[in-house]
Protein backbone atom coordinates (compact mmCIF):
# COMPACT_ATOMS: atom_id res chain seq x y z
CA UNK A 1 0.00 0.00 0.00
CA UNK A 2 2.37 2.71 1.22
CA UNK A 3 6.14 2.68 1.07
CA UNK A 4 7.18 2.62 4.71
CA UNK A 5 9.76 4.91 6.23
CA UNK A 6 12.29 3.38 8.60
CA UNK A 7 10.91 3.86 12.09
CA UNK A 8 13.14 5.47 14.74
CA UNK A 9 14.10 3.61 17.88
CA UNK A 10 11.07 2.75 19.97
CA UNK A 11 10.51 5.07 22.92
CA UNK A 12 9.30 3.88 26.30
CA UNK A 13 5.50 3.97 26.24
CA UNK A 14 4.00 4.91 29.64
CA UNK A 15 1.79 2.33 31.37
CA UNK A 16 -0.81 5.05 31.96
CA UNK A 17 -1.53 6.00 28.35
CA UNK A 18 -1.03 9.73 27.77
CA UNK A 19 -2.34 9.78 24.19
CA UNK A 20 -5.99 10.11 23.24
CA UNK A 21 -6.98 11.18 19.72
CA UNK A 22 -3.66 12.60 18.50
CA UNK A 23 -1.57 10.59 16.00
CA UNK A 24 0.79 8.01 17.50
CA UNK A 25 4.43 8.95 16.76
CA UNK A 26 6.48 6.33 14.93
CA UNK A 27 8.88 5.99 17.88
CA UNK A 28 5.99 5.02 20.19
CA UNK A 29 4.69 2.28 17.92
CA UNK A 30 4.98 -1.17 19.47
CA UNK A 31 3.48 -4.65 19.46
CA UNK A 32 3.01 -7.40 16.90
CA UNK A 33 0.12 -8.52 14.72
CA UNK A 34 -0.58 -11.45 17.07
CA UNK A 35 -1.60 -8.88 19.71
CA UNK A 36 -4.58 -8.12 17.47
CA UNK A 37 -5.59 -11.78 17.60
CA UNK A 38 -5.60 -11.96 21.40
CA UNK A 39 -7.45 -8.69 21.99
CA UNK A 40 -10.32 -9.72 19.71
CA UNK A 41 -10.35 -13.38 20.69
CA UNK A 42 -10.23 -12.83 24.46
CA UNK A 43 -12.64 -9.90 24.63
CA UNK A 44 -15.38 -11.67 22.66
CA UNK A 45 -15.67 -14.73 24.90
CA UNK A 46 -18.22 -13.30 27.30
CA UNK A 47 -21.82 -13.45 28.42
CA UNK A 48 -23.24 -11.00 25.87
CA UNK A 49 -21.81 -13.02 22.97
CA UNK A 50 -23.48 -16.13 24.35
CA UNK A 51 -26.81 -14.31 24.83
CA UNK A 52 -26.61 -12.95 21.26
CA UNK A 53 -26.06 -16.45 19.87
CA UNK A 54 -29.02 -17.64 21.92
CA UNK A 55 -31.30 -15.24 20.03
CA UNK A 56 -31.13 -17.64 17.06
CA UNK A 57 -32.94 -20.44 18.87
CA UNK A 58 -35.08 -18.47 21.33
CA UNK A 59 -36.19 -15.21 19.67
CA UNK A 60 -35.82 -16.33 16.03
CA UNK A 61 -37.13 -19.86 16.64
CA UNK A 62 -34.51 -21.74 14.60
CA UNK A 63 -33.46 -25.32 15.11
CA UNK A 64 -29.89 -25.87 16.26
CA UNK A 65 -28.43 -26.76 12.84
CA UNK A 66 -29.82 -23.79 10.86
CA UNK A 67 -28.89 -21.57 13.83
CA UNK A 68 -25.25 -22.66 13.56
CA UNK A 69 -25.24 -22.15 9.79
CA UNK A 70 -26.66 -18.62 10.18
CA UNK A 71 -24.17 -17.75 12.92
CA UNK A 72 -21.23 -18.98 10.81
CA UNK A 73 -22.32 -17.11 7.67
CA UNK A 74 -22.91 -13.85 9.53
CA UNK A 75 -19.58 -13.90 11.36
CA UNK A 76 -17.49 -15.02 8.40
CA UNK A 77 -18.95 -12.29 6.17
CA UNK A 78 -19.14 -9.51 8.78
CA UNK A 79 -15.60 -10.22 9.95
CA UNK A 80 -14.22 -9.19 6.56
CA UNK A 81 -15.41 -5.62 7.01
CA UNK A 82 -14.20 -5.48 10.61
CA UNK A 83 -10.71 -6.66 9.67
CA UNK A 84 -10.43 -4.28 6.70
CA UNK A 85 -10.95 -1.41 9.13
CA UNK A 86 -8.39 -2.86 11.55
CA UNK A 87 -5.72 -2.90 8.83
CA UNK A 88 -6.01 0.90 8.58
CA UNK A 89 -4.65 1.52 12.10
CA UNK A 90 -0.95 0.76 11.59
CA UNK A 91 -0.89 2.77 8.37
CA UNK A 92 -2.34 6.03 9.72
CA UNK A 93 -1.75 5.85 13.48
CA UNK A 94 -5.02 7.57 14.38
CA UNK A 95 -8.37 6.54 15.86
CA UNK A 96 -11.00 5.41 13.36
CA UNK A 97 -13.40 8.29 13.96
CA UNK A 98 -10.62 10.84 13.43
CA UNK A 99 -9.84 9.15 10.11
CA UNK A 100 -13.53 9.39 9.16
CA UNK A 101 -12.97 13.13 8.71
CA UNK A 102 -11.08 12.14 5.56
CA UNK A 103 -14.35 10.92 4.05
CA UNK A 104 -16.99 13.21 5.58
CA UNK A 105 -15.07 16.42 6.35
CA UNK A 106 -14.23 17.87 9.76
CA UNK A 107 -17.81 18.80 10.65
CA UNK A 108 -19.56 16.29 8.40
CA UNK A 109 -18.00 13.46 10.41
CA UNK A 110 -19.80 14.65 13.56
CA UNK A 111 -23.00 12.88 12.45
CA UNK A 112 -21.21 9.53 12.41
CA UNK A 113 -19.22 10.20 15.59
CA UNK A 114 -22.36 11.04 17.60
CA UNK A 115 -24.08 7.87 16.36
CA UNK A 116 -21.04 5.83 17.33
CA UNK A 117 -20.99 7.32 20.84
CA UNK A 118 -24.63 6.22 21.20
CA UNK A 119 -23.56 2.74 20.03
CA UNK A 120 -20.77 2.52 22.61
CA UNK A 121 -23.03 3.61 25.46
CA UNK A 122 -25.69 1.11 24.32
CA UNK A 123 -23.27 -1.80 24.16
CA UNK A 124 -21.76 -0.77 27.50
CA UNK A 125 -25.21 -0.80 29.09
CA UNK A 126 -26.09 -4.16 27.48
CA UNK A 127 -22.86 -5.70 28.72
CA UNK A 128 -23.56 -4.39 32.21
CA UNK A 129 -27.04 -5.91 32.30
CA UNK A 130 -26.04 -9.36 31.01
CA UNK A 131 -22.89 -9.37 33.14
CA UNK A 132 -24.81 -8.26 36.23
CA UNK A 133 -27.37 -11.03 35.68
CA UNK A 134 -24.56 -13.55 35.31
CA UNK A 135 -22.85 -12.43 38.53
CA UNK A 136 -26.15 -12.62 40.41
CA UNK A 137 -26.77 -16.11 39.00
CA UNK A 138 -23.45 -17.51 40.25
CA UNK A 139 -23.19 -15.45 43.45
CA UNK A 140 -26.54 -15.33 45.31
CA UNK A 141 -25.12 -12.71 47.68
CA UNK A 142 -24.68 -10.27 44.77
CA UNK A 143 -27.76 -8.60 43.30
CA UNK A 144 -28.07 -7.79 39.59
CA UNK A 145 -27.69 -4.09 40.35
CA UNK A 146 -24.54 -4.72 42.40
CA UNK A 147 -23.13 -6.87 39.58
CA UNK A 148 -23.81 -4.06 37.11
CA UNK A 149 -21.87 -1.57 39.24
CA UNK A 150 -18.94 -3.95 39.94
CA UNK A 151 -18.38 -4.72 36.25
CA UNK A 152 -18.73 -1.04 35.40
CA UNK A 153 -16.09 0.03 37.93
CA UNK A 154 -13.58 -2.56 36.64
CA UNK A 155 -14.20 -1.31 33.10
CA UNK A 156 -13.60 2.31 34.09
CA UNK A 157 -10.27 1.47 35.73
CA UNK A 158 -9.04 -0.31 32.58
CA UNK A 159 -10.17 2.62 30.44
CA UNK A 160 -8.27 5.11 32.60
CA UNK A 161 -5.03 3.14 32.20
CA UNK A 162 -5.76 2.75 28.50
CA UNK A 163 -4.35 0.84 25.56
CA UNK A 164 -1.59 -1.26 27.15
CA UNK A 165 -3.65 -2.53 30.10
CA UNK A 166 -6.58 -3.44 27.84
CA UNK A 167 -4.27 -5.41 25.51
CA UNK A 168 -2.62 -7.18 28.48
CA UNK A 169 -6.03 -8.01 29.99
CA UNK A 170 -7.17 -9.53 26.68
CA UNK A 171 -4.05 -11.70 26.42
CA UNK A 172 -4.81 -13.29 29.79
CA UNK A 173 -8.48 -13.71 28.87
CA UNK A 174 -7.60 -15.45 25.61
CA UNK A 175 -6.22 -18.35 27.63
CA UNK A 176 -8.60 -18.30 30.61
CA UNK A 177 -11.82 -17.72 28.65
CA UNK A 178 -10.76 -20.14 25.91
CA UNK A 179 -10.30 -22.93 28.47
CA UNK A 180 -13.59 -22.02 30.18
CA UNK A 181 -15.35 -22.23 26.82
CA UNK A 182 -13.90 -25.69 26.12
CA UNK A 183 -14.98 -26.86 29.58
CA UNK A 184 -18.49 -25.49 29.05
CA UNK A 185 -18.92 -27.35 25.75
CA UNK A 186 -17.43 -30.54 27.16
CA UNK A 187 -19.57 -30.49 30.28
CA UNK A 188 -22.84 -29.81 28.45
CA UNK A 189 -22.25 -32.21 25.55
CA UNK A 190 -20.50 -35.09 27.33
CA UNK A 191 -21.65 -34.98 30.96
CA UNK A 192 -25.06 -33.35 30.75
CA UNK A 193 -25.87 -34.82 27.35
CA UNK A 194 -28.48 -33.90 24.77
CA UNK A 195 -32.09 -35.11 24.88
CA UNK A 196 -33.37 -37.28 22.03
CA UNK A 197 -35.68 -34.46 20.91
CA UNK A 198 -32.81 -31.94 20.68
CA UNK A 199 -32.66 -31.70 16.88
CA UNK A 200 -36.46 -31.63 16.64
CA UNK A 201 -36.65 -28.40 18.61
CA UNK A 202 -37.28 -25.26 16.53
CA UNK A 203 -37.47 -25.20 12.75
CA UNK A 204 -36.10 -23.46 9.69
CA UNK A 205 -37.71 -20.18 8.68
CA UNK A 206 -36.26 -17.50 6.44
CA UNK A 207 -37.13 -14.65 8.77
CA UNK A 208 -35.25 -16.22 11.66
CA UNK A 209 -32.39 -17.42 9.47
CA UNK A 210 -31.77 -14.00 7.95
CA UNK A 211 -32.24 -12.43 11.37
CA UNK A 212 -29.51 -14.69 12.75
CA UNK A 213 -27.17 -13.86 9.88
CA UNK A 214 -27.86 -10.15 10.35
CA UNK A 215 -27.27 -10.17 14.11
CA UNK A 216 -24.06 -12.18 13.68
CA UNK A 217 -22.77 -9.93 10.89
CA UNK A 218 -23.65 -6.85 12.92
CA UNK A 219 -21.63 -8.16 15.86
CA UNK A 220 -18.58 -7.93 13.62
CA UNK A 221 -19.62 -4.68 11.90
CA UNK A 222 -20.17 -2.99 15.26
CA UNK A 223 -16.41 -3.18 15.85
CA UNK A 224 -15.68 -1.32 12.61
CA UNK A 225 -15.91 2.21 14.07
CA UNK A 226 -13.24 1.46 16.65
CA UNK A 227 -11.25 -1.59 15.60
CA UNK A 228 -8.33 0.51 14.33
CA UNK A 229 -8.20 2.25 17.73
CA UNK A 230 -6.53 -0.98 18.89
CA UNK A 231 -4.14 -1.28 15.96
CA UNK A 232 -3.02 2.35 15.72
CA UNK A 233 -0.06 1.76 18.06
CA UNK A 234 1.26 -1.07 15.87
CA UNK A 235 4.52 -0.37 13.99
CA UNK A 236 3.75 0.90 10.51
CA UNK A 237 5.76 -1.99 9.10
CA UNK A 238 3.19 -4.41 10.57
CA UNK A 239 1.60 -4.59 7.13
CA UNK A 240 -2.04 -4.62 6.13
CA UNK A 241 -2.28 -8.37 5.50
CA UNK A 242 -0.96 -9.49 8.94
CA UNK A 243 -3.17 -6.90 10.68
CA UNK A 244 -6.18 -8.07 8.66
CA UNK A 245 -5.77 -11.80 9.31
CA UNK A 246 -4.87 -11.46 12.99
CA UNK A 247 -7.96 -9.29 13.61
CA UNK A 248 -10.21 -11.42 11.41
CA UNK A 249 -9.26 -14.78 12.91
CA UNK A 250 -9.32 -13.47 16.48
CA UNK A 251 -12.70 -11.79 16.22
CA UNK A 252 -14.45 -14.48 14.16
CA UNK A 253 -13.22 -17.41 16.26
CA UNK A 254 -13.70 -15.52 19.53
CA UNK A 255 -17.31 -14.78 18.56
CA UNK A 256 -18.30 -17.94 16.71
CA UNK A 257 -17.92 -20.47 19.51
CA UNK A 258 -19.60 -18.45 22.29
CA UNK A 259 -22.52 -17.77 19.91
CA UNK A 260 -22.79 -21.48 19.12
CA UNK A 261 -22.76 -22.16 22.87
CA UNK A 262 -25.62 -19.67 23.23
CA UNK A 263 -27.61 -21.41 20.48
CA UNK A 264 -26.93 -24.75 22.18
CA UNK A 265 -28.10 -23.49 25.58
CA UNK A 266 -31.15 -21.85 23.97
CA UNK A 267 -32.16 -25.10 22.27
CA UNK A 268 -31.76 -27.12 25.48
CA UNK A 269 -33.77 -24.55 27.41
CA UNK A 270 -36.52 -24.63 24.78
CA UNK A 271 -36.81 -28.43 25.11
CA UNK A 272 -37.62 -27.94 28.79
CA UNK A 273 -39.79 -24.82 28.56
CA UNK A 274 -40.94 -22.82 25.55
CA UNK A 275 -41.85 -19.84 27.71
CA UNK A 276 -39.61 -17.19 29.26
CA UNK A 277 -36.32 -18.80 28.28
CA UNK A 278 -33.45 -16.99 29.98
CA UNK A 279 -30.04 -17.81 28.52
CA UNK A 280 -27.86 -16.72 31.47
CA UNK A 281 -29.92 -18.65 34.03
CA UNK A 282 -30.13 -21.72 31.79
CA UNK A 283 -26.37 -21.68 31.22
CA UNK A 284 -25.75 -21.49 34.95
CA UNK A 285 -28.07 -24.46 35.59
CA UNK A 286 -26.44 -26.59 32.88
CA UNK A 287 -22.91 -25.96 34.12
CA UNK A 288 -23.43 -27.03 37.74
CA UNK A 289 -21.13 -27.49 39.68
CA UNK A 290 -18.74 -25.48 37.45
CA UNK A 291 -21.06 -22.49 37.17
CA UNK A 292 -19.15 -20.17 39.49
CA UNK A 293 -15.80 -20.72 37.75
CA UNK A 294 -16.95 -20.73 34.12
CA UNK A 295 -19.53 -17.95 34.28
CA UNK A 296 -17.18 -15.96 36.52
CA UNK A 297 -14.51 -16.06 33.81
CA UNK A 298 -17.09 -15.03 31.21
CA UNK A 299 -17.91 -12.07 33.45
CA UNK A 300 -14.26 -11.04 33.28
CA UNK A 301 -14.73 -11.00 29.51
CA UNK A 302 -17.64 -8.61 29.98
CA UNK A 303 -15.38 -6.20 31.86
CA UNK A 304 -12.73 -6.40 29.11
CA UNK A 305 -15.23 -5.77 26.34
CA UNK A 306 -16.79 -2.91 28.28
CA UNK A 307 -13.40 -1.33 28.86
CA UNK A 308 -12.94 -1.34 25.07
CA UNK A 309 -16.40 0.14 24.51
CA UNK A 310 -15.80 2.84 27.09
CA UNK A 311 -12.27 3.60 25.86
CA UNK A 312 -13.43 4.12 22.30
CA UNK A 313 -16.54 5.98 23.39
CA UNK A 314 -14.27 8.39 25.21
CA UNK A 315 -12.06 8.84 22.11
CA UNK A 316 -15.17 9.67 20.07
CA UNK A 317 -16.43 12.10 22.69
CA UNK A 318 -13.06 13.86 22.69
CA UNK A 319 -13.16 13.89 18.88
CA UNK A 320 -16.42 15.86 19.05
CA UNK A 321 -14.82 18.42 21.38
CA UNK A 322 -11.67 18.71 19.30
CA UNK A 323 -13.76 19.45 16.20
CA UNK A 324 -14.72 22.79 17.74
CA UNK A 325 -11.32 23.41 19.38
CA UNK A 326 -8.72 22.23 16.83
CA UNK A 327 -5.72 23.14 18.97
CA UNK A 328 -6.98 21.07 21.92
CA UNK A 329 -5.19 17.72 22.29
CA UNK A 330 -6.58 16.08 25.44
CA UNK A 331 -4.43 13.76 27.55
CA UNK A 332 -4.90 11.10 30.24
CA UNK A 333 -6.70 13.30 32.79
CA UNK A 334 -9.33 14.39 30.28
CA UNK A 335 -9.80 10.78 29.15
CA UNK A 336 -10.39 9.75 32.76
CA UNK A 337 -13.02 12.43 33.35
CA UNK A 338 -14.85 11.60 30.10
CA UNK A 339 -14.76 7.88 31.00
CA UNK A 340 -16.43 8.51 34.34
CA UNK A 341 -19.16 10.65 32.74
CA UNK A 342 -19.98 7.99 30.10
CA UNK A 343 -19.83 5.29 32.78
CA UNK A 344 -22.47 7.08 34.88
CA UNK A 345 -24.70 7.47 31.81
CA UNK A 346 -24.42 3.80 30.79
CA UNK A 347 -24.98 2.52 34.34
CA UNK A 348 -28.10 4.68 34.63
CA UNK A 349 -29.49 3.17 31.42
CA UNK A 350 -28.63 -0.36 32.57
CA UNK A 351 -30.30 0.05 35.96
CA UNK A 352 -33.39 1.68 34.45
CA UNK A 353 -33.99 -0.67 31.51
CA UNK A 354 -32.71 -4.02 32.76
CA UNK A 355 -36.12 -5.67 33.28
CA UNK A 356 -37.04 -5.60 29.56
CA UNK A 357 -33.57 -5.63 28.16
CA UNK A 358 -33.82 -8.37 25.50
CA UNK A 359 -36.49 -6.34 23.67
CA UNK A 360 -34.38 -3.20 23.98
CA UNK A 361 -31.28 -5.08 22.83
CA UNK A 362 -32.82 -6.59 19.69
CA UNK A 363 -34.26 -3.22 18.60
CA UNK A 364 -30.93 -1.57 19.38
CA UNK A 365 -29.13 -4.07 17.11
CA UNK A 366 -31.56 -3.32 14.28
CA UNK A 367 -30.93 0.42 14.63
CA UNK A 368 -27.17 -0.09 14.51
CA UNK A 369 -27.38 -2.15 11.34
CA UNK A 370 -29.11 0.66 9.48
CA UNK A 371 -26.68 3.39 10.56
CA UNK A 372 -23.38 1.48 10.44
CA UNK A 373 -23.67 -0.22 7.05
CA UNK A 374 -23.59 2.96 4.91
CA UNK A 375 -20.64 4.31 6.91
CA UNK A 376 -18.55 1.16 6.61
CA UNK A 377 -19.17 1.00 2.84
CA UNK A 378 -18.07 4.62 2.37
CA UNK A 379 -15.02 4.29 4.58
CA UNK A 380 -13.71 1.12 2.94
CA UNK A 381 -14.33 2.32 -0.62
CA UNK A 382 -12.57 5.60 0.15
CA UNK A 383 -9.60 3.97 1.88
CA UNK A 384 -8.98 0.99 -0.39
CA UNK A 385 -10.33 1.98 -3.82
CA UNK A 386 -10.03 5.75 -4.01
CA UNK A 387 -7.03 6.79 -1.89
CA UNK A 388 -5.20 3.49 -1.41
CA UNK A 389 -4.42 4.43 2.19
CA UNK A 390 -2.80 7.78 1.40
CA UNK A 391 -4.22 10.55 3.60
CA UNK A 392 -2.94 13.88 4.88
CA UNK A 393 -3.16 13.01 8.54
CA UNK A 394 -2.38 16.54 9.70
CA UNK A 395 -5.49 17.79 7.88
CA UNK A 396 -7.70 15.58 10.08
CA UNK A 397 -6.94 18.00 12.93
CA UNK A 398 -7.65 21.27 11.12
CA UNK A 399 -10.88 23.14 11.86
CA UNK A 400 -11.55 23.65 8.15
CA UNK A 401 -10.67 20.03 7.38
CA UNK A 402 -7.75 20.93 5.13
CA UNK A 403 -8.13 19.24 1.75
CA UNK A 404 -11.15 17.33 3.08
CA UNK A 405 -13.15 20.47 3.94
CA UNK A 406 -15.76 20.95 6.63
CA UNK A 407 -18.42 18.94 4.81
CA UNK A 408 -17.98 16.35 2.08
CA UNK A 409 -21.48 16.36 0.64
CA UNK A 410 -20.70 13.41 -1.63
CA UNK A 411 -20.07 11.17 1.39
CA UNK A 412 -22.91 12.68 3.42
CA UNK A 413 -25.36 12.30 0.53
CA UNK A 414 -24.27 8.71 -0.07
CA UNK A 415 -24.66 7.96 3.64
CA UNK A 416 -28.19 9.40 3.80
CA UNK A 417 -29.12 7.54 0.60
CA UNK A 418 -27.76 4.33 2.09
CA UNK A 419 -29.80 4.76 5.27
CA UNK A 420 -33.00 5.57 3.37
CA UNK A 421 -32.66 2.74 0.84
CA UNK A 422 -32.69 0.24 3.71
CA UNK A 423 -36.04 1.40 5.10
CA UNK A 424 -38.32 -0.46 2.63
CA UNK A 425 -36.35 -3.65 3.22
CA UNK A 426 -36.29 -3.45 7.04
CA UNK A 427 -38.33 -5.65 9.35
CA UNK A 428 -38.32 -4.84 13.05
CA UNK A 429 -40.72 -4.99 15.99
CA UNK A 430 -41.46 -1.31 15.36
CA UNK A 431 -41.72 -1.17 11.57
CA UNK A 432 -41.81 -3.51 8.57
CA UNK A 433 -41.11 -1.99 5.16
CA UNK A 434 -43.13 -2.91 2.06
CA UNK A 435 -40.30 -4.86 0.43
CA UNK A 436 -39.66 -6.81 3.64
CA UNK A 437 -43.38 -7.54 3.88
CA UNK A 438 -43.36 -8.79 0.27
CA UNK A 439 -40.47 -11.09 1.23
CA UNK A 440 -42.48 -12.56 4.08
CA UNK A 441 -40.82 -10.47 6.78
CA UNK A 442 -37.24 -11.33 5.76
CA UNK A 443 -34.92 -8.38 6.50
CA UNK A 444 -32.20 -7.92 3.86
CA UNK A 445 -31.82 -4.19 4.43
CA UNK A 446 -28.11 -4.29 5.34
CA UNK A 447 -27.28 -6.27 2.19
CA UNK A 448 -29.17 -3.75 0.07
CA UNK A 449 -27.38 -0.92 1.87
CA UNK A 450 -23.94 -2.35 1.09
CA UNK A 451 -24.78 -3.17 -2.53
CA UNK A 452 -26.14 0.34 -3.18
CA UNK A 453 -23.80 2.58 -1.17
CA UNK A 454 -20.43 1.12 -2.20
CA UNK A 455 -20.78 1.70 -5.98
CA UNK A 456 -22.77 4.92 -5.47
CA UNK A 457 -20.01 6.54 -3.43
CA UNK A 458 -17.24 5.11 -5.60
CA UNK A 459 -18.71 6.59 -8.78
CA UNK A 460 -19.86 9.89 -7.23
CA UNK A 461 -16.50 10.52 -5.54
CA UNK A 462 -14.55 9.89 -8.74
CA UNK A 463 -16.78 12.22 -10.74
CA UNK A 464 -17.34 15.07 -8.30
CA UNK A 465 -14.37 15.05 -5.93
CA UNK A 466 -12.58 18.38 -5.59
CA UNK A 467 -9.41 18.84 -7.60
CA UNK A 468 -7.40 19.41 -4.42
CA UNK A 469 -8.34 15.94 -3.29
CA UNK A 470 -7.71 14.32 -6.64
CA UNK A 471 -3.97 15.06 -6.52
CA UNK A 472 -1.64 12.31 -5.23
CA UNK A 473 -1.36 12.48 -1.45
CA UNK A 474 1.88 12.15 0.50
CA UNK A 475 2.47 8.78 2.11
CA UNK A 476 0.93 8.39 5.55
CA UNK A 477 4.42 7.46 6.76
CA UNK A 478 5.43 11.10 6.34
CA UNK A 479 2.57 12.43 8.46
CA UNK A 480 2.18 9.92 11.29
CA UNK A 481 4.80 11.47 13.59
CA UNK A 482 3.24 14.88 14.09
CA UNK A 483 3.92 15.16 17.80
Amino acid sequence: MNSHATAPATAEVPRLEDKTIQPIPLNERHGKARDLFTIWFGSNIMIMTIVTGGLATTVFGLGFVPAIVGIIIGNVVGGIFMALHSAQGPQLGVAQMIQTRGQFGSFGALLIVVIVVVMYVGFFAANLVFGGEAMAAVSPGISVDAGIIIIGVVSVIATIFGYRLIHAYARVLSVAAGLALLLAFGWILVVHGLPSSFLEQGNFNWVGFMGTISVSALWQLAYAPYVSDYSRYMPQGTGSAPAFWASYSGCVLGTLFPMILGALVGTLAMTMSADNVEIVGSLGALLQPWTLIIVGIFCLGVAASNAMNLYCGVLCTLTIGQTFRPNWLPRAKTRSIAAIILFVLAVSIALFARDNFILFYTNFLSFLMYVLVPWTAINLVDYYLLRHGDYRVEDFFKRDGGVYGRFNWIAIGSYVAGALIQVPFSATAIYTGPMAAALGGVDISWIVGLVVVAPLYNIAARVFRKKTEAAPFPSAALTADLI
